[in-house]
């Protein structure tokens, strides 16, 4: 599994200014792979699992009773009362991984997992890439608070329901920023786009995409780079991140219902026009909004 990161910029990283030498031409961006249309649902051994099994997917399964654990590529995935358990896929995840469970008697099965990979929009770039201006003291203090904000928030938990809920956009607006999008400057990866961006204007509603638990609303003060940050927890490990809200309308600890109001769309923190950056994370592992979503209407 790929490690954990934290919630940064929004955008991928972006290239360097003009300079007296044109750079070579740039390729066409490799096109996405478009997600699976349907989820599709197997059962094995009392085992029942149903999901998009490709990077940035994910999967819902049932364990029979008398199941003691179950285990996605070694990490322990929580169990519902009823049985049930939820696990999600990293853009980067291997071609396959182990879904183990374990029975109170000692049983054990395993069954491997295919993971389909996707073909994200790489753009290779002729320049070398820029190197970030050195922050003064003063902006490294603030954003190791708001990181550390950020990580304490993603590792509350709470008993949401809204990961068995198939999600429904939190604003409408055509994506204008694709998840797992990429630039590569001179054979040197920058950072990959860990979110969509839906191009909605200034002031439109963003509701939430399912049930869940507020456990970050940087109503007050805005972050440096995501501005007026709201993230929604929908239990077992699924949270949502909003980005460069205008103004938020719930606190931290309120729980809301799907489809409800949460605040309005804007451009603070870094972003050059107002738009809203959605962003899903299970256990560290960055998701892509629309393997989750119903589709667009």
């Amino acid at each position: 599994m790929a490690a954990v990161a934290v919630l940064g910029a929004c955008g991928a990283s972006q290239g360097p200014a003009a300079s007296a030498a044109a750079p070579a031409a740039r390729p066409a961006p490799t096109a996405p792979v478009a997600p699976q249309a349907e989820p599709t649902s197997t059962a094995v051994g009392g085992v029942q699992y149903r999901g998009r099994l490709t990077q940035g997917g994910w999967l819902r399964g049932t364990a029979p009773a008398g199941t003691r654990t179950v285990t996605l590529g070694g990490t322990a995935l929580p169990l519902a009362p009823d049985g049930s358990f939820f696990a999600a896929f990293d853009r980067d995840a291997p071609a396959s991984l182990p879904l183990a469970v374990t029975a109170e008697s000692g049983f054990s099965l395993s069954l491997p997992l295919a993971i389909s990979p996707r073909a994200w929009r790489i753009e290779s770039i002729n320049v070398a890439k820029r190197p970030g201006q050195l922050p003064d003291a003063e902006f490294k203090a603030k954003r190791a608070a708001e990181l550390a904000r950020i990580g304490a928030a993603r590792k509350q938990g709470s008993a949401a329901a809204g990961w068995r809920q198939a999600m429904i956009w939190p604003a409408g607006g055509r994506i204008s920023g694709e998840f797992g999008a990429q630039r590569i400057y001179r054979g040197e990866p920058g950072a990959y786009h860990a979110g969509i961006d839906l191009a909605a204007p200034a002031g439109a509603d963003i509701r939430a995409p399912a049930d869940g638990v507020v456990v970050l609303a940087a109503s007050d003060a805005p972050f440096t780079l995501e501005g007026h940050l709201l993230i929604l927890d929908h239990g077992m490990g699924l949270t949502s991140a909003f980005l460069h809200c205008s103004d938020l309308v719930v606190h931290e600890g309120d729980t809301v219902a799907q489809g409800q109001l949460l605040g309005h769309v804007g451009m603070t923190g870094r972003a050059t026009g107002p738009h809203l950056h959605w962003a899903l994370t299970w256990q560290g592992r960055r998701l892509d909004p629309r393997l989750f979503a119903t589709p667009q209407r």
